[in-house]
């Protein structure tokens, strides 16, 4: 039964034609499967539609070939011809009772202007949005601008004809020619549509009015425009000219959606932003427009998404991430089953999976993007031909999503972890300032299986093979984990580094409770977040931090998920220094030997008390190979297998299991998009 401090969340909401059947709305954003993958698509809007979103949207929509971006997984309206594939991901949805909303755009200066032959175009001559690409966007003349309405003007025709609900103008992100035509920083342009604030706005006016115009009485049009630009030139803050765009065009659309700018702003990770982290920028918005406004801001609690609603910040509480880590959330809010929501961590590997341009992935929903190609659901698992014991020796994020998958299809699962504390890593690594949110990959798990009478959960026991043997289960899976290596072998040098291996301190180490002395020397060849966020927590100790790498920049995995930026800036202020295209070539006397890592030139040591090893994980085969020779068949799973990130890991937790109840295609070959032959 719904708590009935909730029941706000369920009202319905009137936007213009339409009625939303609630508050929920899973958002706009990239899932990883272009025009080219619908089926894919379909699968993960018509989860979300089952699992209670009131809205659900389609990613943003190229209007024509002038916006190219190429090479990322985009949709596109161009021409009728798109229209088949979209009608039927909104029958989808709307069989749920769902609206589905598209968000059509042109990407102006972040076009790429390579794979259709066509220039990337904005307000005035600049340089695409893209700094290593050597490419110019040209000034559109006023036959161009005359054409991109007309573009927009047939891409929400074309919108209505699929059977969308909700039409959007996309104004947001550094990444729409309309909010290029509006960034002062962007449009030198000296006639009617530069200079002025009111100029500089009539492109966005012009285009908003005609979707009106086109959309009639039949579908509602929103506007998702930044308010606030937090990244970037910096030019449009809610107290300036994005509150003054507001207040011209307040009560033009049917919605507001309103963010900050640029998307590694909009898209803050928990280690650097907190839930509802926007608030500070869009809650002026109401006391301007009389229409619904929606907002983001990785909403995870429902009581941080009522307080929005009963304070008058959003009418409407939106969300990408949420809605990947838990497709159910608002269902299981209406059936009072708070407790069972996967909540989102922050952690952006589902962006990560957009800017290397591959199918959506999450580390708390390993079935994103299986919804289709496996038949995988995220709360569903079929059940098993006949209940048998499993044993999952390993209870960290591999180990605790196989249990889980292997109880809920019936069989009696049986969890040992060698560690007085369950949840492995993910526990351990909690605890690093900045991580603490990681921590709900365990929690969740441990907190499902707590609640089944088919599950034992046994802490403080290690087992080997002789008692592993005496279990006698019928399926052993071993999710023992991986360890860091001591010896400074690591993504870049594969050989041991002269000296570490008697001296290095690693993770492991510092999470198992070692006592640091600085000054503190960290090598840093893993190049994600382990390294960095350890030279925070302990520099925020007091301790003297310095951080050496390899590569070029530190931690470039962290561009993927939009944190390097930022976690850069964080170093600096707790005067951490940083030591990039530096490796190292010996340790000997307290002082790290270096070289330049492009011209191999030497360069002065670098001391300190203590040198921390921070460069690749290894996992131990001696349990496996043991039971193999007793002839005990098992798995190998998660870090104990391939060790990665957290998000591989449960994934293959996942589909381990479901490999084990025969749930998976062997070996394999799971349905594919195919292209379509006209020759």
């Amino acid at each position: 039964m719904m708590d009935p401090r909730y029941e706000v969340l369920f009202e319905t909401v009137k936007i213009g034609p339409v009625t939303a059947p609630n508050r929920f709305v899973s958002m706009p954003h990239a899932i990883g499967h272009s025009y080219l993958m619908p089926n894919g698509a379909i699968g993960i809007r018509e989860t979300r539609a089952e699992g209670g979103w009131g809205i659900v949207s389609m990613q943003l929509s190229e209007i024509d070939p002038t916006s190219d971006l190429s090479g990322l997984p985009y949709e596109r309206l161009w021409d009728d011809g798109d229209v088949r594939t979209h009608a039927k991901s909104n029958e989808r949805i709307h069989a749920h009772g769902a609206l589905a909303s598209i968000e059509l755009g042109h990407t102006g200066i972040r076009s790429r202007g390579i794979s259709n032959g066509y220039p990337a175009q904005g307000p005035s001559v600049l340089p695409t949005l893209k700094p290593e690409m050597p490419l110019m966007a040209r000034a559109m003349t006023k036959e161009d601008i005359r054409r991109l309405r007309e573009n927009y003007r047939a891409a929400t025709r074309r919108a209505k004809q699929a059977g969308y609900d909700i039409v959007y103008v996309y104004a947001a992100h550094d990444a729409s020619i309309l909010w290029h035509f509006l960034q002062p920083a962007y449009n030198r342009r000296t006639d009617e549509y530069g200079g002025s604030f009111e100029n500089r706005l009539r492109l966005f006016r012009e285009v908003l009015e005609e979707t009106k115009e086109e959309a009639g009485n039949d579908i509602a049009v929103a506007v998702r425009f930044a308010v606030h630009e937090a990244s970037g030139p910096k030019r449009i803050t809610h107290d300036g000219e994005g509150r003054a765009v507001i207040a011209a065009l307040a009560d033009l659309p049917d919605l507001w959606d309103v963010n900050i700018s640029g998307w590694s702003r909009d898209s803050g990770t928990s280690r650097y932003d907190a839930e509802a982290f926007q608030e500070e920028f869009v809650s002026f918005v109401k006391q301007v427009t009389r229409k619904p406004v929606l907002g983001v801001g990785r909403f995870t609690s429902p009581d941080t998404m009522v307080s929005q609603i009963r304070r008058g910040v959003l009418d409407l509480i939106g969300s990408a991430r949420a809605s990947i880590a838990d497709p159910f959330l608002p269902r299981k809010l209406r059936e009072g089953r708070i407790d069972d929501i996967r909540e989102c961590i922050g952690c952006n590997m589902c962006v990560a999976a957009e800017t290397i341009g591959v199918e959506l992935r999450c580390t708390q929903n390993p079935t994103i993007s299986e919804e289709w190609r496996r038949d995988w659901h995220p709360e569903r698992v079929p059940a098993a031909k006949t209940r048998e014991h499993a044993l999952i020796v390993g209870s960290g994020p591999a180990g605790l999503e196989a249990a889980l998958v292997l109880a809920r299809a019936g069989h009696h699962v049986t969890v040992t972890e060698a560690r007085e504390e369950l949840g492995g890593r993910v526990t351990r690594e909690a605890r690093i300032k900045g991580l603490s949110a990681w921590g709900r990959v365990a929690d969740y798990r441990l907190y499902q299986l707590r609640q089944m009478a088919n599950v034992d959960l046994y802490s403080g026991s290690a087992l080997d093979a002789d008692a592993i043997a005496e279990v006698e289960a019928d399926h052993v899976l071993l999710a023992t984990g991986a360890t860091w290596r001591r010896d400074g072998a690591g993504r870049s040098r594969l050989t041991p580094i002269d000296g570490f291996e008697d001296v290095a301190v690693t993770p492991d180490d510092i999470l198992d409770g070692i006592e640091m002395r600085g000054p503190v020397v960290i090598y840093d060849d893993d190049h994600y977040y382990m390294a960095n966020a350890l030279a925070v927590d302990l520099a925020a100790g007091g301790l003297e931090v310095q951080i050496v790498t390899p590569l070029p920049t530190l931690a470039p995995w962290m561009a993927q998920t939009l944190e390097q930026p930022r976690m850069i800036g964080e170093l600096k202020s707790y005067g951490v220094r940083m030591h990039p295209n530096t490796t190292a070539t010996g340790w000997a006397n307290g002082a790290l030997s270096v070289m330049r890592s492009d011209t191999r030139e030497e360069l002065p040591a670098i001391g300190g008390a203590t040198l921390l090893s921070v460069t690749v994980r290894m996992p131990d085969p001696s349990l496996s190979e043991a039971l193999a020779a007793r002839g005990i068949a098992h798995r190998v799973i998660g870090d104990a297998d391939a060790p990665g990130t957290i998000q591989s890991v449960v994934f293959s937790g996942h589909r381990n299991a479901r490999e084990l109840l025969g749930q998976e295609p062997a070996p394999g070959h799971f349905k594919r998009e195919r292209p379509t032959l006209f020759y």
